[in-house]
């Protein structure tokens, strides 16, 4: 049983019967195999509170066996000094090869969120997730705190940007969901730093008052300008829509939401936190587990993740990533309509529709548009512009590289190649010699059956509501005998042959009774 829970976690109950069944030729009751596998389970996986013990031990294994490791372990104060017991409060785990990948791939861009942990001990999962050179998801940092607050997130914080070298001052850029306790963090730590708010849940918070696509396209259009006076005019379109729409989405400050007002230094024009939201798709199994077992879980994952991008990158040709590929070749194909005239110097006058123009400097490799500053990566215009100077005769080489090197195949492989070690089983750690023992957090059995599934907002509800999509719990179906309330058709007593005669149950019995009589 141990090594088929060991293997398969999430195998079914029914699968346990069965086995036992041919193993040992003797049936057995579901809920007995039930208990046997929660047993197995627990010897697997570990106790929830027991590994609060060994945790400074796993700490120091995953340190030595991955030198460069950072691993903080912060517990509650005890006012007895005689007691040698401390309650655990957080930990705080970033591994050297993925510190030493995010430094690589070159863009100051970091994604920031929290879930829920599932087990029994309360606590929160706090991740920073960056962007790697394929616009895929490269995890940097977790920890699993007591709570989503200021000082919970101030802490994560801190101790991130010592590790990959932030200052006060550093020009880093992050986005968020807006959690709380998140905006006075980064504000208290990083006041310099651009600070990006996912447009998803702007839109979600859109939709309480605003319902419709017209919105969502309209917030979008504003949200994609790349130039202030774009902005402005996408502004006054959403004014002439909805006035109450504009003023509402007015009192967010453009400069956290609109590319208009992003700087070049992420290389990046990203307006969603989905890097996150994937990165807690992916661990959600892990959170319910025992603390030692869910962060093994994660680490797991990571060494996974680095092995499949590897066999990716292998099978890759090219000069650029291919997301990169496939985004220069839509940008080339629109290049393809723009007319262009030289002033003889730099400087390229780039037209398409009438009255959009746009000036192309490729000395300093900028575009009026903007576009090429905030991603890294010639815009139509810019391309139509290396075109021309190759046409008069000038040296551009390849049209890749005009592309920033983060898009590049040689960064990416340079990324990947730090890579994480696996670590040995709990027999063989090293016991840490320490004056007092962990303990797991206060906790209280919650009301009810745990819950799994991500918390829907109120708009999601409404929605999925409309399209049909919930189950029909709590709902009151109808008899599809009788049409009434409070029964189904299997339990229905008579009701459904009033229905066809048009009379009482009562009164047709007695009417089968004076037939059966006169017979």
């Amino acid at each position: 049983m141990l090594e088929q829970i060991e293997e398969n976690p999430e195998i079914p109950v029914k699968a346990v019967q069965e086995q036992f069944q041919r193993r040992y030729s003797v049936g057995i009751s579901r809920m007995k195999a039930y208990r046997a596998k929660c047993i197995a389970k627990k010897h697997v996986e570990g106790d929830y509170a027991e590994q609060y013990t060994v945790l400074r031990d796993y700490a120091h294994e995953l340190i030595q066996q991955n030198p460069g490791t950072t691993v903080k372990i912060e517990v509650d104060g005890n006012p007895d000094p005689g007691d040698n017991t401390r309650q655990f409060r957080r930990i705080y785990v970033c591994l050297a090869a993925l510190k030493q990948g995010f430094k690589a791939i070159g863009r100051d861009f970091l994604g920031l969120d929290g879930a829920f942990m599932k087990g029994p001990f309360p606590g929160q999962l706090l991740s920073a997730v960056g962007v790697d050179c394929n616009n895929g998801i490269y995890p940097v940092a977790y920890a699993i705190v007591e709570s989503e607050n200021k000082e919970s997130w101030t802490w994560f914080l801190e101790i991130l940007g010592d590790d990959l070298g932030l200052g006060t001052y550093s020009n880093f850029t992050f986005i968020s969901d807006r959690q709380k306790g998140i905006l006075p963090a980064i504000s208290k730590l990083f006041p310099c730093a651009e600070h990006r708010y996912c447009l998803r849940h702007i839109h979600e918070n859109m939709k309480v008052t605003f319902k419709g696509d017209l919105y969502k396209e309209k917030l979008w259009k504003c949200a994609c300008a790349t130039t202030v006076p774009e902005l402005g005019i996408a502004m006054d379109e959403l004014k002439a829509f909805n006035k109450k729409a504009h003023l509402w989405l007015s009192k967010i400050p453009p400069l956290h939401w609109s590319r208009a007002y992003f700087s070049g230094r992420a290389v990046s024009d990203i307006v969603l936190n989905n890097m996150c939201e994937v990165f807690n798709g992916k661990i959600v199994e892990g959170r319910d587990k025992p603390i030692i077992s869910a962060l093994e879980y994660i680490r797991e994952y990571l060494m996974r993740r680095i092995v499949t991008v590897l066999n990716v990158i292998e099978k890759s040709e090219g000069l650029l990533t291919p997301k990169a590929t496939e985004l220069f070749e839509g940008i080339k194909r629109d290049a393809t309509a723009y007319h262009v005239q030289w002033n003889g110097g730099d400087l390229y006058q780039v037209s398409g529709k009438p009255n959009h123009a746009r000036v192309v400097n490729l000395a300093a490799r900028t575009c009026s548009c903007r576009a090429w500053e905030v991603t890294g990566m010639p815009c139509r215009h810019a391309v139509a512009a290396i075109w021309e100077k190759a046409a008069n005769g000038g040296r551009v080489g390849a049209l890749e590289s005009w592309v920033h090197p983060v898009h590049t195949m040689e960064r990416w492989k340079e990324v990947y190649s730090f890579r994480v070690n696996p670590i040995n089983g709990r027999t063989l750690w090293t016991r840490v010699n320490a004056p007092t023992t962990i303990t797991p957090p206060k906790h209280h059995t919650q009301v009810g059956r745990p819950k799994k599934l991500r918390k829907r907002s109120a708009v999601e509800l409404e929605e999925m509501t409309q399209s049909g999509r919930l189950s029909k719990k709590h709902t009151k179906g109808a008899c599809s005998k009788c049409k009434k309330t409070g029964h189904n058709s299997r339990t229905c007593k008579g009701q459904g042959e009033a229905v066809k005669t048009g009379k009482s149950g009562k009164s047709g019995n007695a009417g089968k009774k004076r037939k059966a009589a006169a017979k």
